[in-house]
């Protein structure tokens, strides 16, 4: 049971991918199979680039992330199209149902809502630029909506309604976080597409095609009205490939690679400041140490900045200095590279005045665990030199081949076995009544700490949650003034399968702490309302966002919320654990809220719903909401 339950996890935490792992202890007698024609063409034509780190060429784990459409545009008329003319059609498509273990027959073909010209909605409205810098809403990522931004407040809270629901065509999940600008929500989907979609209706504009998955938010550059038409999104996938496309029309103006190797992914949102934009680099190569045979690891995480204009790199910042080395040899025989790892999940924060960004990074991926995993750092915005770095937890290097140390591969598995105590949200740059400011991170230990932005010295440490591979704070807190929203998620799994046994029960939950000293102000445990429902947890994964006297929460076990700034209490409440009807004509569903969290925009919140990975609910749902109509709304 233990065995088949770690697979199980190596699957899910690769999103779908079987992972490559030992074949020792299976059932000698079962009677062998052959391997399906994809498997054996994959293995002639591609294997020998994909399978092997060959600089650029992504690996196998990557390939299945695609989608079986995406493969087999990519060999058909893309960036395979050469590599792929020795092999005819049909084996083509061996190849991608075999790669994404999906058929391409269950794809059906995409329901696109009606377009805006049809519907008479603008094109492009020049009146409109964004209200939001980005992933954090402004450069400080306190994900804060002042109502002149937002146009909502706590007192709109009770009076939200849906007004219209897109669905994500052929998808378990969402999670790019959308921006609003020129009158349109842009959002990134799971098959690569992003959509432009009228704000107040969901009509459709235009659609652009991307290479793979935008897991990242979507950045719209602001304009004046001398140059409205130069509008530009900015956004990465998972194939750690930038974007910069025209707002108005959706036309390509560059894409670059940010780093070379294999595995190398953007996760975190890109972060515009000035004349570039600041991307950060993280992987998943964290995943492939399942596999004995793999010599783990030498991705380092990094910030690569760009110039808007080009997208040329100006400089790249590791997050580990020391290239990886050959550091001894695993119990299987396998090659140890280090250091490694130190990847950086979130959206840099800009500090203005000190002309600073400050990043968080995760655990290292081998032995020996060094200074710059789970910290926070300062690096000069020009340079990328870092300035100082401020490590909260020490000793810290995992890999998922720690999840399979139940049985015979877990030989890459680091010394220190965890406790993965990454820092995955975006730190919050908070301007105090005194005059100075403090820097606030929350960490996946649980842990909420005040950080001097100058020297970069701990000033205050709150444990909040109970923490974990998938405890504590995860993809982002918010801020209204000084008053700071900390969402726990502190996830349970069918089994602890870590080192740590906790002597603290989960604390899933919304609470909120004063940046100044640390101190709990308030405290609203989430209710466990799952009732069995698989996959299904209380807590809080997503990002959440505020507005004037309130925060929002998406919750894992699909409920949507918005808490009273104050004092905690629900304000307001819905479940999207059931189907909506959308613009495209489509059946959406919603599921776990996780990633990209709500966005407020022109009186009108737009979020997410389908987290369908790592133990989480699927679904496929971008949800409008607006205030009822005057003659529907309820007595003060």
């Amino acid at each position: 049971m233990i065995r088949i339950l770690v697979r199980l996890i190596s699957v899910l935490l690769i999103g779908g991918v079987p992972a490559c792992t030992s074949t020792s202890g299976s059932d000698s007698a079962a009677p062998a199979q052959e391997p399906p024609p994809g498997e054996v063409a994959y293995l002639e034509h591609c294997a020998a680039c994909h399978d092997q780190a060959v600089y650029k060429a992504p690996s196998r784990l990557f390939l299945g992330m695609l989608g079986p459409d995406n493969i087999l545009k990519a060999m058909d008329d893309g960036v395979m199209r050469e590599q792929a003319r020795a092999v005819g059609p049909a084996t083509r498509r061996d190849i991608a149902e075999f790669l994404s273990g999906r058929s391409l027959d269950d794809v059906a073909d995409r329901r696109l809502p009606p377009s805006c010209s049809e519907t008479g909605a603008p094109a492009f409205d020049t009146l409109k630029p964004p209200g939001s810098h980005g992933w954090g809403v402004d450069r400080a990522n306190s994900r804060f909506y002042p109502e002149a931004v937002g146009g909502l407040t706590v007192a709109d809270a009770p009076d939200l309604e849906l007004k219209w629901a897109f669905a994500y065509p052929n998808a378990i999940q969402a999670r790019s976080q959308p921006v609003v600008g020129a009158g349109a929500v842009h959002v990134g989907g799971p098959d690569g597409t992003v959509w432009a979609l009228d704000a107040k209706t969901g009509c459709l504009r235009w659609t652009f095609r991307a290479t793979a998955e935008v897991r990242t938010g979507i950045v719209m550059s602001s304009w004046d009205e001398n140059d409205a038409g130069s509008a530009t999104l900015y956004f990465g996938d998972i194939l750690a490939r930038a974007y910069a496309v025209d707002a108005v029309s959706g036309r390509l103006k560059w894409m670059t690679k940010v780093d070379g190797h294999p595995n190398a992914t953007i996760t975190g949102t890109p972060t515009l400041y000035g004349d570039r934009l600041y991307v950060p680099v993280s992987s998943l190569e964290v995943t492939l140490a399942a596999d004995p045979r793999y010599a783990c690891c030498t991705f380092r995480g990094s910030v690569v900045a760009l110039d808007i204009a080009t997208g040329e790199p100006v400089w790249q910042s590791h997050s580990i200095d020391q290239e990886p080395q050959p550091a001894g040899t695993t119990r299987a025989g396998t090659p140890i590279m280090a250091p490694s790892g130190a990847p950086i999940w979130n959206s840099p924060t800009i500090d203005v005045g000190r002309q600073r960004l400050y990043v968080g990074t995760g655990e290292n991926y081998s032995s020996p665990a060094g200074p710059t995993s789970d910290a926070i750092i300062a690096m000069n915005l020009r340079s990328g030199r870092k300035i100082w770095v401020s490590q909260q937890t020490e000793g810290d290097a995992w890999n998922v081949g720690c999840l399979t140390q139940y049985t015979s591969d877990d030989a890459n598995c680091p010394e220190e076995n965890g406790p993965d105590f990454d820092f995955a949200a975006s730190p919050i740059l908070v301007a105090l009544d005194s005059g100075t400011d403090i820097l606030v991170a929350g960490q996946k230990s649980g842990a909420v700490m005040g950080i001097d932005p100058v020297t970069g010295r701990t000033m205050w440490r709150t444990h909040v949650g109970r923490g974990g591979v998938q405890g504590g704070v995860h993809f982002g807190m918010a801020a209204e003034g000084s008053r700071i929203y900390v969402p726990i998620s502190d996830m349970f799994y069918p089994e602890d399968l870590t080192r740590y046994r906790f002597e603290t029960p989960a604390r899933p939950g919304m609470y909120a702490l004063d940046a100044r000293t640390g101190e709990l102000l308030w405290a609203t445990p989430a209710s466990d309302v799952c009732d069995g429902r698989e996959f299904c947890n209380p807590g809080i994964s997503q990002a959440v966002s505020a507005i004037p006297g309130a925060v929002i929460a998406g919750h894992m076990d699909g409920r949507l919320r918005i808490y009273d700034g104050t004092d905690g209490g629900v304000l307001w409440e819905m479940d999207t654990l059931r189907e909506f009807d959308t613009v495209s004509g489509e059946i959406a569903r919603g599921g776990s809220f996780g990633g990209g969290g709500p966005v407020v925009a022109d009186g009108m919140m737009y979020v997410n719903s389908g987290y369908g990975l790592y133990f989480h609910m699927p679904g496929n749902v971008l949800l409008a909401f607006g205030r009822r109509d005057s003659a529907d709304r309820r007595d003060p």
